[in-house]
């Protein structure tokens, strides 16, 4: 049994092709810039939803997670296969954290992979080594998340060191398999010009290449969801950002050979 608080179909930033997003619940980071910080937390909870129908105002009880089993998953993923097949998409496991729940995700990539759906896992890799090498080998690519390149910065904003997270990425390369590697760029902390130099130069000292950058500008759209779910939104009021800035930001990794993208 997996603790699953989202499916999201026809995902077109996930990876490639037309995918189904499984989104699990439980982190071990707790990022101050989360968009899902629904996902933070593994339990189930039932929170207060606020509804508006004209001028009245609703309040119902919402649940956040369920357990299903791999089969269960498996039903709705065969749904949309047909989408998958027809664009190169595949299913992609995000979260929360997917690594969070290894054992689920490990099931579930092979059954996948007993189907024939290409298979993508979006993680901050802050895990074990032998529980990151488990999944590889039932992974066809991972997005693999670079958030600060300064220790102390990264503890400050995620709550957790980045030293497991570099070895892990080291190593995932070694074994030849393909990684994208994604930037949430969050003005004022991950967009900083040293945390972008430090990137850039600590991705260009790797043995074994990555296959590309996936930038992510920061956006304010998960605001509703702190309010709703009663957690302190420590970014509250920070701005989007700069398309001026963003695209500096792009020619500095293309410059270092990089190829980049925008989202996924």
């Amino acid at each position: 049994m997996g603790i699953i608080f989202d499916i999201k179909r026809f995902a077109v930033h996930d990876g490639p092709g037309i995918r189904t997003t499984v989104f699990m619940k439980g982190c071990p980071l707790g990022c101050v810039w989360c968009h899902n910080p629904e996902s933070i937390d593994s339990a189930i909870k039932t929170v207060a939803k606020t509804v508006y129908i004209g001028k009245k105002k609703f309040t119902e009880d919402e649940t956040v997670g369920r357990e299903m089993t791999v089969e269960e998953v498996m039903t709705e993923l065969r749904k949309e296969k047909v989408f998958m097949e027809e664009s190169g998409g595949g299913v992609t496991f995000s979260g929360g954290e997917p690594l969070f729940q290894s054992e689920f995700l490990t099931e579930m990539l092979e059954a996948c992979q007993k189907e024939n759906m290409h298979t993508t896992v979006d993680t901050c890799g802050f895990a074990k080594w032998d529980v990151l090498e488990k999944v590889a080998r039932r992974t066809d690519l991972f997005l693999y998340d670079l958030k600060l390149m300064d220790n102390n910065l990264h503890k400050s904003y995620t709550k957790v060191s980045n030293n497991i997270i570099l070895e892990n990425l080291s190593a995932l390369l070694k074994t030849g398999k393909r990684v994208r590697i994604r930037i949430p760029l969050i003005p004022g902390i991950s967009f900083t010009g040293n945390n972008i130099s430090e990137t850039i130069v600590f991705l260009s000292k790797l043995n074994d290449p990555v296959e590309g950058i996936d930038l992510l500008p920061y956006h304010n759209t998960a605001a509703h969801k702190y309010k709703r779910f009663g957690i302190d939104n420590k970014l509250n009021g920070l701005k989007t950002v700069n398309k001026v800035e963003l695209s500096e930001v792009i020619r500095s990794f293309e410059e270092a050979g990089f190829e980049v993208k925008i989202g996924g």
